[in-house]
């Protein structure tokens, strides 16, 4: 080093120091002046503090003792309050260290006792993290009356005891002494308004079955509710929780909240339903749980016919016509009304009657409208007329509309439908099938009409079309009842070899509603066969798809009992089997909102494929259906589909519109609408088609004004594509859904159970829409019907215990989120106070806005039946 550099060393070792003496000399004046800044009261305070820290340090035991009792009683008083930072903590903090010296050099009596629980608490403020002091100095000090230290302290401690608690399972060494602790956390905090946090100890450890043994009659609501949110973010411990759920409600005797928790466990269980059902002996609560069951479609024998009717949805038509006669919109529309062409400045164009693609428009928009209304102009009034103005299919479409309008009427529907069974032309007649099938849905008749009916031509061998109108009808019939006949029926199609690949797909399709969330090993057996012993001429038909949809359907939602077919399906050489897969696998977690599951479909949407790539369009579709079940997980979504638009292949960008759709159906949320309306000019004709058919989905039964004036623009911009201007006017017809009454939307207002028989007939039409060319805009265009699965009333009508109707007053607001908040939060914002029966919207919640009634639902949706308070107020007399 030459002397230059020496020299600039030196120079740069003494400026170093210069800035160190600055520094020292800084922090000495700070400290010097926080001291000065302390009140008369603080100073005397932390000297009398700074004392007891030395005395305790006294060779004196008696010395020691009377220091340490006197710091407990110092910091046990400080930290009662929230207010403010406890002084004993504040002006401890320089002792911290020589008192854990000092503890260290104790050999075990009394006094080192007390002072572990001293440096237990001032561990909170000066350990270091991750070191777990405060647990490891608790574990030596005294073990009992751990609640009077303080909420904060108890907070900290259940931390460190979690983190232990992982560390000793993971290392087999004994658990016990945590134990003791947690035995004394949870009763605390249940006992100071903390029912979250005991959950949340209990969930760390995985003891929440401990939680049952603190469950009263006035926690129950807020223990269940939380944990029932905690289940959907813990894959494979869900079913656990929701168990435990199950049997807090049990105990507090609320057998409603227990039977939608059997739903969201599994919500194709009859047996577990029945159970439950069963132990109930109050008729009113009995009648309520039988609604709930119709609402779920899990039909079985009550042995009484009044509680059969319900479970049934025997009173679902008479109930709707109500709320019709009570908005005043019993009067039928026509296309005509919904398509305002006198708004438009091209109505000479795509209106033309006489256009047999513009009649099969009419035709959907009729019945998507008037659904439910038992009358329109079309059908009802001159049926014959209108039939015979559609081509082929158009005439099966036209006849099977017939029971949409009749939709849920079995016994006065079957009557007007009965007679186009005897017609001559095989596609009417075929038609009549389906819409015996339809006018059936979501109802169920002791009689069984539809397999009367209909499975004489379940084995048609003179006329396809036949035979696909029978097995179809039967499957939207009894979507979701798992009826073991229709299994011995179907399955010899699904069997035979001579059968075309439409007529098996469509037996696939239906045995797959029928048994949808069963996982029924047989079916599973017979489609599987389908995979792998069809010819490969067969299986490159687009309605191959539908045998893949068939086994998603089978285990929906049941998500790990899935992996066994999905080994299975690995040996199926042909594209389907890679279909069938991300089918299966998307399908049996919908709703989850598992991350990893995600995660790995944006992975297989990312790759650049050129053939064999239509397994893409499943997994962009998946990602909408695992991320449909909570709102965080939709915003996620949102935005992965943005960037799949923009960097993905064609098949991938064609799915997002429909996946946008499916993760917001009846749910017009803005930046949705807006995406979707930029895309339905796409230069990319399916994209700009899956959007507008997207549009119609997000809208269905909202009659929500922007999607209206957003599809009437299309069908201006559109009018000499009669394939676009069609898909156009059926989006039309979905937005005004039963006159604004009817949604498809699978989960209910607290977005807790999915509808397992919406949910298939939602993925019918999505699937059949991948391919828009060669099934909707093609002969297959009547599985729009399918949609039926999941049309329900968004309405809330009350009832007496007699079940007359019963009009209340009641709040309709904006929901919000009270989960683990303290006190009696309100639960809507926003409200308008109306008298039932009203519609409710997507995002709307209901409550009662009089205290002479108590609901026995424990949500207020649907059909409520209402019990007199008797502990309303009397009501004033007003003196004249």
């Amino acid at each position: 080093m030459s002397q230059k550099d020496e020299v600039k060393a030196t120079n740069n070792e003494e400026n170093k120091k210069v800035e160190e003496k600055k520094t020292d000399t800084k922090k000495k004046n700070d400290k010097k002046k926080k001291e000065e800044e302390l009140s008369e009261e603080d100073k005397r305070k932390k000297e009398e503090l700074d004392l007891l820290a030395e005395r305790v340090q006294d060779a004196d035991v008696g010395v020691q003792k009377l220091a340490l009792d006197t710091l407990i009683t110092e910091i046990k008083t400080a930290t009662s309050s929230m207010t403010s930072v406890p002084k004993p903590l504040k002006f401890l903090g320089p002792h911290y260290e020589k008192l854990k010296a000092f503890f260290d050099s104790q050999s075990s009596s009394e006094n080192k006792t007390l002072l572990s629980d001293i440096l237990a608490v001032l561990s909170m403020t000066f350990g270091k993290e991750g070191e777990g002091e405060t647990l490891k100095y608790k574990l030596q000090g005294s073990m009992k009356d751990i609640g009077s230290w303080g909420h904060e302290f108890i907070r900290h401690l259940s931390g460190e005891i979690s983190t232990e608690w992982d560390k000793r399972t993971e290392n087999k060494t004994s658990v016990e002494e945590l134990q003791n602790l947690v035995n004394q956390i949870v009763p605390f905090n249940m006992q100071h308004n903390a029912e979250h946090e005991a959950c949340d100890l209990l969930l760390e450890i995985e003891k929440i079955d401990q939680i049952m043994d603190f469950v009263d009659d006035v926690n129950y609501s807020k223990i269940g509710r939380y944990l029932t949110q905690c289940a959907s973010f813990a894959p494979g411990e869900d079913e656990h929780i929701l168990k435990v759920v199950q049997d807090i409600y049990k105990k507090a005797n609320q057998p409603c909240e227990a039977l939608r928790v059997c739903s969201m466990i599994n919500n194709s269980d009859v047996k577990g339903a029945q159970d439950l059902f069963t132990s109930v002996q109050d008729e009113v609560t009995r009648k309520q749980m039988a609604l709930q069951l119709g609402r779920q479609h899990l039909y079985f024998d009550s042995s009484d016919e009044n509680l059969n009717s319900l479970i049934y949805n025997s009173k679902l038509s008479e109930n709707f016509q109500v709320l019709a006669q009570d908005l005043e919109i019993t009067e039928a529309k026509t296309p005509e009304d919904i398509y305002k062409s006198n708004l438009s400045d091209t109505r000479g164009f795509g209106t033309n009657l006489d256009s047999a693609r513009q009649n099969l428009a009419s035709t959907f928009v009729n019945a998507f409208v008037n659904a439910g209304f038992l009358k329109d102009k079309l059908m009802t009034e001159d049926g014959n007329k209108w039939l015979y103005k559609n081509k082929e299919h158009g005439m099966m479409t036209a006849a099977a509309s017939l029971g949409m309008v009749l939709l849920w009427d079995v016994d006065g529907g079957l009557t007007q439908i009965d007679k186009y069974l005897y017609a001559n032309e095989p596609y009417i007649k075929a038609g009549t099938l389906l819409a015996v099938g339809i006018v059936n849905s979501g109802v169920y008749n002791e009689c069984d009409p539809a397999i009367a009916l209909l499975s004489e031509y379940v084995a048609d061998q003179t006329n396809n079309n036949i035979r696909i109108g029978a097995i179809l009808g039967l499957g939207i019939a009894y979507t979701g009842t798992a009826k073991a006949d229709l299994s011995a029926l179907l399955l010899p199609t699904v069997d035979d070899s001579k059968a075309s690949m439409e007529v098996v797909a469509m037996a696939c399709l239906s045995l797959g509603m029928i048994f949808v969330g069963t996982g029924d090993p047989e079916i599973t057996n017979s489609l599987l066969a389908v995979l792998m012993e069809r010819d490969e001429a067969s299986l490159n038909q687009t309605h191959s798809r539908f045998v893949a949809l068939a086994l998603g359907l089978l285990y929906l939602g049941r998500q790990q009992l899935s992996e066994v077919t999905l080994e299975t399906l690995k040996t199926v050489t042909h594209p389907i089997g890679r279909y069938a897969s991300v089918t299966l696998d998307t399908c049996a977690y919908v709703g989850t909102g598992n991350v990893l599951k995600i995660q790995s479909l944006l992975d297989m949407c990312g790759d650049h494929l050129t053939e064999k790539d239509s397994h893409q369009a499943v997994a962009t579709l998946g990602i909408a259906l695992i991320a449909m079940g909570e709102d965080i997980g939709v915003e996620m979504a949102l935005r992965s589909f943005d960037h799949l638009l923009q960097y993905c292949e064609p098949v991938v960008r064609r799915a997002v519109p429909l996946a946008l759709g499916l993760m917001s159906v009846s749910n017009p949320r803005i930046p949705v609408m807006d995406t979707l309306s930029k895309l339905s000019h796409d230069s990319d004709e399916e994209v700009a088609m899956g959007a507008i058919f997207a549009l119609g989905l997000i809208g269905a039964g909202t009659n929500n004004s922007r999607v209206a004036n957003l599809l009437r623009s299309l069908s201006a911009y559109w009018y000499k594509e009669p394939n676009y201007l069609f898909l156009v006017r059926v989006a039309q017809g979905m937005v005004f859904m039963g006159k604004g009454t009817i949604s498809i939307a699978p989960y209910d207002s607290d977005r807790s159970i999915l509808s397992r028989t919406a949910m298939a007939g939602l993925l019918t039409v999505a699937h059949a829409c991948l391919d828009f060319k060669n099934i909707i805009l093609s002969k297959n265009h009547y599985l729009l019907f399918t949609l039926v699965s999941a049309m329900y009333p968004r309405m809330l009508m009350t009832f007496d215990e007699n079940m007359k109707p019963l009009p209340v007053p009641v709040r309709v607001g904006q929901a919000v989120d009270t989960i683990g908040q303290a006190g009696k939060p309100k639960t809507i914002t926003g409200f308008q106070t109306h008298t039932t029966p009203v519609l409710l919207g997507y995002n709307d919640r209901a409550e009662l806005a009089t205290d002479d009634y108590l609901s026995a639902a424990p949500i207020m949706e649907g059909f409520v039946i209402l019990k007199p308070n008797p502990n309303a107020p009397p009501p004033t007399v007003v003196k004249q």
